[in-house]
Parts: structure tokens; C-alpha cells; sequence
């Protein structure tokens, strides 16, 4: 399979490339820092130069720019489903649970105990799984970690959830990136979760 990662320098990003290519599969990277490839996913022009504008330019700019560029990798065989996988932080604001003193089903993004360093970040992840669940001509997987990743070691096992943040037994919320990076694999092999957002968490 063809497979282009977007962040492929990062903590994460990094993990997903070489998971995806220790199973086999044909990844390009890509960073705006430069290496493996040098670019921007609002890049429209190198990343998709024939996009379906009439669907999507009415959409806010972010937004539009990734999902043109998902949109195009479709039309010429890449990958037809971009599986979208942020970090933490971010992916916070993005499942939902019911927070102390606040109403059933809050994102946590809108509770008072919410880092501000990471809020816009993730905002702007809430706004584009919203993007997504709207669009009706694009297969996609969003895929949000747990509260809590980072550098630890690939085990290949961890549960899988819908929308509701999972902890353990504890009330911890977290996930190696590793494992994060086999999760991400898995649902690209098997299409378990087509135009779904899932979480995953030990």
C-alpha cells in the first residue's frame, strides 16, 4: 500500500513511518522542517494539483487543505482513507467525557482544567473530525490517542474505543507511541473503522 505521512519527523509521526514500513507498505514523509520529503499539508498545489475545489472551497482554509489533499490521494491510488492521528494534547479536545462538575458528555477541550498551551491546537482538531463527519464523497479514519502519550515500548496491545476517552482501572488515559503507531497501522490494513473516529488506550 501507498501511504503518505504527514509530521513523519515527529515523536509520533516518525513511529507510524517505520511500522508502516516494517509491515511492507510504500510510505513517503513528509515535514515541513525538510527530510524525508519537504512539505506542508496546505499545500495544495504540490500535494493534490487537480483538487475537487467545488465540494470543499467553501470550507474554512485548514480544513479545506486536508481534505483536498486526502481527496486527491484518493482519485490517483495512494491511499483512498487518510487516517488522521494528532498528538495528545490536541486530542484531548476531541473524545468526550463527562469532567468533574460538568455536564454529561463535555469535550474536555471546554473544561476549566484544560492546558491553554494546547487548547488552540486543539480546537483546531475538534473543528476538522466535524469537517470530516460532514463530508460525504471521502472515506476517512480519524484515530485520537489517549490523554497521555509518549516514547515507550511497542506491546501490540491495547483496547479499542469509540468517542469516550479510556483509562484504566486507575483513571489513567495513556498509550506508548508505539503502540499508537500499531494502532494507526491496523486500521489502515483492515478498514475496521471506515468514516469512524476511534480511540485507543491500554
Amino acid at each position: 500500500m501507498k501511504i503518505l505521512v504527514f509530521g513523519a519527523t515527529g515523536m509520533v509521526g516518525q513511529r507510524i513511518a517505520a511500522e508502516l514500513r516494517d509491515r511492507g507498505h510504500e510510505v513517503t514523509g513528509v515535514s515541513r522542517s525538510g527530510g524525508p520529503v519537504k512539505g506542508d499539508v496546505r499545500d495544495t498545489a504540490t500535494l493534490a494539483p487537480r483538487p475537487r475545489r467545488r465540494r470543499l472551497r467553501r470550507r474554512p482554509a485548514a480544513r479545506r487543505h486536508r481534505a483536498r489533499a486526502a481527496v486527491h490521494r484518493g482519485q490517483h491510488g495512494a491511499h483512498r482513507r487518510p487516517a488522521r492521528g494528532r498528538g495528545a494534547p490536541a486530542d484531548r479536545g476531541r473524545r468526550r467525557r463527562q469532567p468533574p462538575g460538568g455536564p454529561p458528555g463535555q469535550d474536555l477541550v471546554d473544561t476549566p482544567e484544560f492546558p491553554e498551551l494546547y487548547k488552540k491546537e486543539a480546537l483546531a482538531g475538534r473543528a476538522l473530525l466535524r469537517f470530516y463527519r460532514e463530508v460525504d464523497d471521502l472515506d476517512w479514519t480519524f484515530v485520537s490517542p489517549a490523554a497521555e502519550i509518549a516514547p515507550g515500548e511497542r506491546t501490540g496491545v491495547f483496547r479499542v474505543g469509540g468517542d469516550t476517552l479510556l483509562s484504566d482501572e486507575q483513571g489513567r488515559s495513556f498509550i506508548s507511541a508505539e503502540d499508537y503507531a500499531v494502532a494507526i497501522a491496523d486500521e489502515l490494513e483492515k478498514n475496521a473503522n471506515v468514516r469512524k473516529r476511534i480511540c485507543v488506550a491500554y
